[in-house]
């Protein structure tokens, strides 16, 4: 017996070499096991054999026929047709290839075929214009006359390629495959075998055996899945750090005086439970989420202050400049008036501010540290950090979270998104942490009123973008891209802010904003922005976090298709922040069931909860953030919302196996953690494994 071939590479297949190895790469298949575990995405009824004649003309047909004849001609040049006559015990066909004069050569008389293609009825005879064909001489079909896997695919690369590249990898390595599920959990499930479920998932002889590998590989993805996030929580819950706060913390309380508002219920019981995790003895490992306005980030001030009132350091990591920049101007606010420092610290930065500011850093002069990515640089060293915090910690992955971490000695982390997540991906994606959820909005919010509306119809928001520009407001529209692109037939957020300061919106003060700008270049429109001197700031999808500006009233958000709703969410959240009603309008004028159905759920509801459950119901959870993470969960073949049961059962079965073996180093879960070691090889640096 011996283990999935992760390690052998895919070139040495047979029906593969170097060449097609190159362009398996591009599917993330560089080994046997990667062709192995590429599921098929559907696969085509071919198991229905008809005689030619049976057929309508126009549909998708399979024939068994032999071979009686064959002609070959040339209509023009570099066209070359190839038929061949076949008897299929009724009567004549007539099979037609394009541009495939070896077929001739091939084909003999006499030759049975198995064939799928599309009938023509042609100057009465029957043809079929073939899309797959096989020899019927004793093997296996692979091609028809069954149920055939449909693989995702890249360019250059066909379907009967790919499919007899996993027949070659199946026959040499799915006889002796050691199957790491245990036994009792296989027996317990019926979970077939993974030599056999990989043979059934690729090439099933009926529906029920596909049905059986499916069920076999959704328990096996998602039980490993809650093994790596089981382990991780059982290390971080292990350890003991070396640092404790101050029971009372007199700046807490002259910070909760010193605010305009009380706290909602949500964001006391948030900060309650956050409080709870930091006194105690181990690391605090917690996820806040909440909607955009909920106020998680005077829930986090109170998390720092405690961290610095106990002569700790605290540092918050943001994804982009402009949030880490945002986050520094509204927190340094609040700690200059109680007397402390604070820090920003960013890749833009000049070569003499970032060595000042490391050096405040590295001698613990400054409490808290504002960043972005350049918090994870090796000359960033921390006197005593006890705090960390990650803001929109879903653009983040473990290794960099994991980075920050080991800056300090066992640190508690407390991880922030505004991207509320469904308890389906919490479980899955955040299993390791505690999750804390500010539910409510503070009172007074004035939900903002969300259209969807056709292009045809921007006639009538460019007047009322020049109505609250009158008024005093402000407005953003937000455009996918930068520049033209000759593939994609989207406005550019620099040809459109150049066309309407001249045109619709001639009386404005137009300018523009996106992510290619330089950091001095970005900071300085945002600035003019947030102090009133730009009217309409027309900009990409950089807006999405970070920007804050209680005098915008209108958010235009053109192909709005093109994003997710957790993205339009976050983008409609840049309006409605200050006490003017405010107009979200969503412009597309594509057509199609789902894209209608996810823009009209964005005028039905302002609840990100809601609307991440409707996200993650149509798009998929690889989808929902629309960036992949590095170290998150990816799916071949489990889905969190259908499979939410096993999800549940293989989370069970994860942590009891792991109460009796935490570390697997059972003889009989040696296979299971190396199976774990080379899929999540990645994850296992930051967990203690046997």
């Amino acid at each position: 017996m011996r283990g999935l071939p992760w390690s052998n590479p895919v070139k040495y297949v047979k029906n593969v070499g170097p060449k097609r190895a190159s362009l398996l790469s591009r599917l993330s298949i560089n080994s046997v096991g990667d062709l192995l575990y590429h599921f098929p995405r559907e696969y085509e009824d071919r198991t229905q054999l008809k005689p030619a004649h049976a057929y309508d003309s126009g549909v998708r047909a399979s024939i068994r026929g032999r071979v009686v004849g064959a002609e070959e001609s040339k209509p023009r040049k570099g066209l070359t047709i190839t038929k061949l006559a076949l008897y299929d015990g009724y009567g004549l066909f007539y099979a037609v290839w394009y541009n495939q004069p070896y077929i001739k050569k091939q084909l003999h008389e006499g030759t049975w075929l198995l064939l799928t293609g599309k009938i023509n009825r042609f100057m009465g005879q029957i043809q079929l214009q073939v899309l797959d064909y096989e020899l019927e001489d004793g093997s296996e079909a692979l091609y028809t006359g069954r149920l055939v896997p449909v693989y995702p695919l890249t360019e250059q690369l066909s379907q009967r390629v790919l499919r007899a590249a996993v027949k070659s990898a199946l026959d040499e390595w799915a006889g002796g495959l050691d199957d790491f599920i245990p036994v009792s959990l296989a027996t317990k499930y019926k979970l077939p075998d993974l030599g056999a479920a990989l043979q059934m998932v690729h090439f099933p002889q009926s529906s029920e055996d596909h049905r059986a590998a499916r069920r076999r590989f959704v328990f096996e993805e998602l039980f490993l899945q809650q093994i790596i996030m089981t382990m991780r929580r059982n290390t971080i819950v292990a350890v003991k750090k070396d640092h404790s706060y101050k029971i009372k913390s007199g700046l807490e309380d002259q910070f909760l005086s010193s605010l305009p508002f009380s706290f909602t219920p949500g964001q006391r019981t948030a900060w309650e439970e956050i409080s709870l995790d930091m006194d105690a003895q181990t690391p605090m490992y917690r996820l806040l989420q909440g909607d955009v306005g909920a106020g998680k980030t005077v829930v986090c001030v109170m998390a720092l202050l405690k961290a610095v009132n106990s002569g700790l350091q605290a540092a918050l990591m943001a994804p982009t400049e402009i949030l880490a920049e945002q986050h520094y101007k509204n927190i340094s606010k609040y700690f200059s008036s109680l007397g402390l420092e604070t820090t920003l610290l960013t890749g833009g930065m000049k070569k003499k501010n970032r060595q000042q500011a490391l050096e405040k850093i590295r001698e613990g002069k400054t409490g808290v540290v504002l960043g972005t990515h350049a918090l994870l640089q090796q000359d960033v060293e921390f006197k005593n950090l006890a705090m960390v915090v990650i803001d929109e910690q879903h653009r983040f992955g473990v290794k960099q979270r994991a980075v920050l971490q080991f800056k300090g000695h066992q640190p508690d982390v407390l991880v922030m998104t505004a991207t509320p997540i469904p308890r389906t991906l919490a479980l899955t994606l955040y299993g390791d942490l505690a999750v804390s959820t500010i539910p409510d909005l503070p009172p007074g919010r004035i939900p903002v009123k969300t259209y969807f509306y056709r292009h045809s119809r921007m006639a009538g928001v460019y007047e009322k973008i020049l109505e609250q520009v009158t008024m005093g407001r402000q407005a953003y529209i937000v455009c996918p891209l930068v520049e033209e692109s000759e593939k994609v037939d989207l406005l550019s957020a620099v040809e459109l802010a150049s066309r309407l300061s001249s045109g619709e919106l001639g009386g404005c003060r137009v300018d523009l904003l996106h992510g290619r700008m330089k950091p001095e270049e970005k900071e300085t429109v945002i600035n003019r922005f947030r102090d009133g001197l730009i009217d309409v700031l027309v900009s990409t999808t950089v807006v999405e976090v970070g920007v804050d500006v209680p005098n915008a009233t209108v958010m235009v958000i053109l192909d709005a298709h093109r994003f997710g709703l957790a993205q339009l969410h976050q983008l409609r959240g840049r309006v409605g922040r200050g006490r003017y009603a405010s107009i979200c309008y969503l412009i597309s004028d594509a057509r199609g069931e789902d894209t209608e159905t996810r823009l009209r759920a964005m005028c039905q509801t302002g609840n990100g909860f809601l609307l991440a459950e409707k996200d993650l119901e149509l798009r998929g959870p690889g989808e929902l953030f629309g960036t992949r993470q590095s170290g998150a969960v990816t799916y071949r073949i489990a889905d969190p919302i259908r499979d939410i049961r096993a999800l549940e059962v293989a989370r069970k079965e994860a942590r009891e196996l792991l109460l009796r073996d935490p570390v697997l180093g059972r003889a009989e879960h040696r296979s299971l953690l190396e199976e774990l070691k080379n899929r999540f090889d990645k994850d296992l640096i930051f967990i203690n494994v046997g």
